[in-house]
């Protein structure tokens, strides 16, 4: 039986593919198989991918056309075989000696059904980057670890390994950005539990032309959107104050971004977490999104 299945979407990325490939086989499971989808990359990659295929018989690989990211994972996940299941992005790597001891965890906690690890973020740039680090610790309600790891900022699908079932019914959103935001929340409500661990590191490498970086005002409504889907859930209520300090920025950038008024609900800090919160407190919503994009004009415009 396979007990890991590595998802590798893979569409323009003939520089990093190599590296990323070779962490993954390098981990040294031979009861893996690593799925490489081919969304049509219009690149050396289907070659690439064909060339793996070839060195390692636990390489699978999907030609398919351009659907996305999203549609690229689906088609992964409709592969899959493994009893866990996981993504690597094709232009990211993974630290040695990764998966060994998270799956050792697992095969010591069977009843876990989502292991998150640590994460290097933003590798690349230097003003971003940074480590995401966890304490081996367990959570049985979803709504503590929501607000108590701030897993809003890291819903990322690659750091994490989970139980097939989980996604029985749920896949990610096709042509929608951001998709992360939107699909973990869902798996959360069907996950019984989910552990932490200080074991392995993946190595989340900045994409300058990647699709959250090029990211415009559509895009940001997406993320928006994932957010106030969030909010109306019960699994999530109520809210933490630095949760809402999240909603606020996501919401004044989108505003900037496409000039439409604000969608969250009014929100009051309790707690003055900084100068955003005070001027949420003093003017509102709807005059701070406005005021705040006839600022961002003004300074664009020097």
């Amino acid at each position: 039986m396979i007990r890991l299945s590595v998802i590798i979407p893979v569409y323009k990325v003939e520089e990093t593919l190599d590296k990323c490939v070779e962490s993954v086989l390098s981990q040294d499971i031979m009861d893996m198989e690593v799925i490489m989808v081919d969304d049509g990359s219009p690149d050396a990659c289907p070659q690439l991918c064909d060339k793996w295929a070839a060195k390692d018989s636990r390489i699978k690989v999907i030609h398919k056309l351009n659907g996305g990211l999203s549609d690229a994972r689906n088609a992964g996940i409709d592969k899959a075989t493994g009893h866990y299941l996981t993504f690597v992005d094709s232009d990211d790597y993974l630290e040695k000696n990764t998966y060994s001891p998270l799956l050792a965890v697992l095969d010591r906690h069977p009843e876990y059904d989502i292991l998150e690890y640590p994460i290097f973020q933003y590798e690349g740039d230097k003003a971003k980057e940074s480590l995401l680090s966890f304490q081996d610790q367990l959570f049985t309600d979803i709504h503590s670890y929501w607000y108590s790891t701030l897993a809003y900022h890291h819903t990322y699908a690659c750091n994490k390994i989970y139980k097939r079932n989980l996604f029985e019914n749920i896949r990610f959103p096709k042509g929608k950005v951001f998709e992360d935001v939107l699909t973990y929340p869902r798996i959360l409500e069907v996950a019984h539990n989910v552990a932490t661990s200080a074991q392995g590191l993946y190595h989340y490498c900045l994409n300058p032309n990647g699709i959250t970086s090029l990211a415009d005002g559509e895009k940001w409504r997406f993320l928006l959107e994932a957010h106030l889907n969030i909010i109306s859930n019960p699994l999530f209520l109520p809210v933490s104050e630095e949760y809402c300090l999240q909603l606020l920025n996501i919401q004044l950038y989108t505003s900037e971004l496409t000039g439409d008024p604000p969608r969250i609900p009014h929100i009051r800090f309790h707690r003055i977490l900084n100068t955003k919160t005070l001027l949420n407190n003093l003017l509102g919503i709807n005059i701070f999104c406005k005021l705040n994009r006839c600022f961002r004009k003004i300074v664009k415009r020097r």
